[in-house]
This record gives structure tokens, C-alpha cells and sequence, in this order.
């Protein structure tokens, strides 16, 4: 799946022409940079990908997250709704803008679930964040539709979902903000980065503030510009961006390398009948990072990712005994157990999750998900789906 599987020359030659100016700071010493402007130059690729008015590029996706809500102006006193299958960077970017999180459930989709979401609303509720896991979409039209019935935000996170697509529009660019990660293990990859999208020029302002130390850019010399507010250093630097400019351009690319490889993999695992697939609203949409499936049982789940793994195929997933991924393992976040106290108000908010039974635990339980690889040759592709069609097979054999 990673972009780095594609490294090449293009990322030695934008890294190299940071190198050459010494310039490694996104803003300030415009004489000396030469016109290279590399984090720019990677936010106006991701605006003509996305069709995004605005793109802001940052640190890494929980700064993204975090950047977002900020800049949406939520904070104390107001509850987000999120998935229990999503990146801890989730709740933690939350916790972060002062707000409080609130644990929905999956649908067969294994993103949010829109009735959840609907039984979970308080009259705190401030935003919706739906999480397009494993590079497909979650039921978004229907979220959105509770978004616009509510008068609430809609914050995609789309951290692994760059380069897909729902109904010809790209995820993250549906929702009032949209999130993205470009780190070293996703399609797109910075080493480390991450971005937000907007069609709100105002929103884009406050982000843009927000995510350097309240800085309002509108001076050439960065000692005297002002600072409407505080904000925090979630900068990018120019030699993360320059690595994002060279993956950027390959997208449509390794979109399509990857679409190749999971119906080969689709094809070799969809013939046996005890395999069923995770639903995704737009299949033509899917930026088919991972082939995700559910088995009959836990039991057979859990068999069948030890036969997998032991056949030798790579990327393995049972989310459901995860400890990054799934609210089952989350247990610093379930005992509260923070580095720091954490706000009363969003402690007092908060339920207690360790006492919460799930119902996504009945479909996370039964699911596995397999990453695509790039660097497959065609064989090797053909290789490996036959391979795990074996592990299958011989693991449902007992």
C-alpha cells in the first residue's frame, strides 16, 4: 500500500532542490529559496485533485484533525461524534481542540453508522466525523443529510482514504472540512504530513492561523505579523513536502495499481462461499487499499488470519484484537489514563468506556483486512491471492 513502495528519482530530485537552497522552513527567507516553495506547490496539486477551493498542509493528520475542529471554532462544551474503528489520532485530536468525544457505532461499511449517529446526538453535539476506513467511503450522503437536518459540521476524516472517490467527488471535499495523512505508511506518502481541504475561505484562514503559532501570513517579514489568536506549531516542513510534491503527481497511478491487484485478490478470495465483503457505497470509487472481508464467526476469523499470516501473506489485519485501530483496546483511553489532567468538562462529558458494549464488536470480530502492495509484479500479485485463497480454505478445514 505505502508510497514509498514508488520511491524513485522525482523524490530525490524535489528533495534535492530543497537541499539546494538550504530552505527547509515552509514560510520566510524568500530570497534565499529561489521561488521553491514545495509545501505550496503540494497544496495546489491536492486543490486540482480534490476539487478543494483550499488546501493547507501540515505536520501530520492528527494535526490536521485537530487544525480542523479548531478552525470550525469548536472546543469547551461540545461533543463530537466519531466511529469505534478509526486511528486513536481520532479521539486524541478531540481531546486536543477541548472538546468531548462520543463513540458511535459501524455499519456494514465499517464506517459510521448514520442511525448511530442519530441515536447518539445530544444538544451538545457540534460536529459529525465520519472515518473512510481502508480507502472506502462511509454512507456519507446519509451523514450529510443528518448534518444539514441538525445544522452540525461534517469533518470527514479521509487519513487513509487519499485518492478516492464517492460519485465522481473526492472524499474529504464532500463535508464542511475534510482531513488527509501523508504518512510514511499511506498511498500518498511525506514520511510524515498531513493536510486539510475547505471550500470555506474563512475556515481556511483560521486553519491557516491556527497551525502557525496564530501567524496571519499577510506580512512579509514574520516578525510583524499579527496574531488574531494563539494557535500551535503543526507546520510542514519544505523536505516532507518536497517528497509529497513527487508522490502527489503519481496518484491517479497508484490508485490504479492498486484497483488492479485487489480484483485479483477479490477474484481468488469472493469464490468461497464463507467469505463475505465489507460494503462500499461507490466501488468504482475506492481507492482499493485494503481488500477487507468478514468470516462466519470470531473463531474462524481469528483462525483464519493466524493461516494467513503463517502462509506468508503480508499485511494481515484482525482489527478486532488490534490495539490501534478498535475501541476494544483502547485501554489508556477507556481508564483515562492521560499524560496530563485532562479538562473536567470533558472528563464529566465523557462516558465510561470500559463499561460500553459495542454492537460493531459482532462485525469487527469476523473481519480481516489484507493491504494491497504496490511493488507486486502482476505474478506476484496472482501469487500471493492464490496463496491466500489456500491459507483460507485450509483454515476453514480445521
Amino acid at each position: 500500500m505505502p508510497g514509498w513502495e514508488m520511491f524513485d528519482e522525482s523524490e530525490k530530485r524535489h528533495v534535492g532542490e530543497v537541499m539546494e537552497t538550504g530552505v527547509m522552513m515552509r514560510y520566510g527567507f524568500d530570497a534565499k529559496r529561489m521561488g521553491r516553495w514545495k509545501a505550496r506547490e503540494m497544496e495546489e496539486a491536492i486543490c486540482r485533485i480534490t476539487g478543494a477551493k483550499y488546501a493547507l498542509l501540515l505536520a501530520d493528520g492528527t494535526a490536521a484533525l485537530t487544525t480542523a475542529l479548531a478552525a470550525l471554532g469548536v472546543g469547551a462544551g461540545d461533543e463530537v461524534i466519531m466511529p469505534p474503528f478509526t486511528f486513536v489520532a481520532s479521539f486524541e485530536s478531540i481531546m486536543a481542540a477541548g472538546a468531548t468525544p462520543v463513540i458511535a457505532e459501524v455499519d456494514d461499511t465499517l464506517c459510521l453508522s448514520p442511525e448511530s449517529v442519530r441515536e447518539a446526538l445530544t444538544p451538545r453535539t457540534r460536529v459529525v466525523m465520519p472515518v473512510h476506513m481502508c480507502g472506502a467511503m462511509a454512507n456519507i450522503d446519509e451523514l450529510k443529510g443528518i448534518c444539514a437536518e441538525k445544522k452540525l459540521f461534517l469533518v470527514e476524516d479521509a487519513c487513509q482514504a487519499f485518492g478516492a472517490t464517492y460519485r465522481g467527488r473526492a472524499l474529504g471535499a464532500i463535508g464542511d472540512v475534510g482531513c488527509y495523512s501523508f504518512d510514511f505508511n499511506k498511498i500518498v506518502t511525506c514520511g510524515e504530513g498531513g493536510a486539510i481541504v475547505t471550500d470555506s475561505a474563512v475556515v481556511y484562514a483560521r486553519a491557516d492561523m491556527y497551525h502557525d503559532h496564530g501567524h496571519d501570513h499577510k506580512n512579509s517579514d514574520r516578525g510583524l505579523e499579527s496574531h488574531p489568536f494563539p494557535g500551535y506549531n503543526y507546520r510542514i516542513s519544505e523536505l516532507h513536502a518536497a517528497v509529497g510534491c513527487a508522490q502527489i503527481a503519481k496518484t491517479e497511478r497508484f490508485v490504479s495499481i492498486h484497483r488492479a491487484n485487489k480484483r485479483v485478490f477479490k477474484d481468488a478470495i469472493g469464490a468461497i462461499p464463507e467469505v463475505s465483503f465489507r460494503k462500499i457505497p461507490d466501488p468504482d470509487g475506492d481507492s482499493a487499499t485494503f481488500l477487507t472481508f468478514f468470516m462466519p464467526s470470531e473463531d474462524i476469523a481469528r483462525s483464519v488470519a493466524k493461516s494467513l499470516k503463517g502462509a506468508g501473506v503480508e499485511g494481515v489485519f484482525h482489527w478486532f484484537d488490534n490495539n490501534w485501530h478498535y475501541v476494544r483496546n483502547w485501554e489508556h483511553f477507556k481508564a483515562r489514563s492521560f499524560a496530563n489532567p485532562i479538562s473536567s468538562d470533558i472528563l464529566k462529558g465523557m462516558k465510561d468506556y470500559s463499561k460500553v458494549k459495542f454492537k460493531s464488536d459482532e462485525l469487527l470480530s469476523r473481519c480481516i483486512s489484507i493491504s494491497m502492495k504496490m511493488g507486486w509484479t502482476q505474478d506476484e500479485a496472482k501469487l500471493s491471492a492464490e496463496r491466500a485463497a489456500a491459507a483460507i480454505k485450509s483454515a476453514l478445514k480445521g
